[in-house]
C-alpha cells in the first residue's frame, strides 16, 4: 500500500476531523475511543480510506459544478457511506459486517455523520 501523500493528508485529515465532529455531535453517550481516535493515532489502512473518500466526495462535487450540493443529507449520507463500504471492500479481505452494512443497517448518527463529513467536504471546495 502506498503512503499518504501531502495533498491527500490534507483531505484525509479533513475527512477525520469532520467524522470525529459528527460523532460527538449525535453518537449516544459515549463512543467507542476507535471513532474518536485523534489523527496522529489513526491506522494507515484507516488514513488511506479516508483520503480516498474525501477525494470521491470531491470529485463528485467538481464533476457536478457544484450541483451535488443540491443533494439531501440523507442522499449525501450515503455517498459518503458507499464511498467507505468500497474502502473495506479493498482494505480488508474479509471485512466485519457492520464495516460494510448497507446504509439503511447504518445506526442514526452514523448515517447523520456521514452526512456531515460530505458537507465538510463541500464547505471546504467553497
Amino acid at each position: 500500500m502506498r503512503g499518504v501523500g501531502l495533498s491527500e493528508n490534507k483531505g484525509a485529515q479533513l475527512f477525520r476531523e469532520a467524522w470525529i465532529a459528527g460523532v460527538h455531535a449525535h453518537f449516544p453517550g459515549e463512543p467507542k475511543a476507535g471513532y474518536v481516535t485523534p489523527w496522529e493515532d489513526t491506522p494507515e489502512w484507516e488514513r488511506s480510506a479516508a483520503g480516498a473518500v474525501h477525494d470521491q466526495v470531491r470529485q463528485f462535487l467538481q464533476l457536478s459544478d457544484g450541483h451535488a450540493a443540491r443533494l439531501s443529507r440523507e442522499q449525501k449520507s450515503r455517498f459518503v457511506a458507499l464511498c467507505w463500504t468500497a474502502q473495506m471492500y479493498k482494505h480488508f479481505t474479509n471485512p466485519k459486517p457492520g464495516y460494510v452494512a448497507d446504509w439503511a443497517e447504518l445506526p442514526p448518527w452514523q448515517q447523520e455523520t456521514d452526512a456531515d463529513v460530505f458537507e465538510a467536504i463541500e464547505k471546504s471546495l467553497s
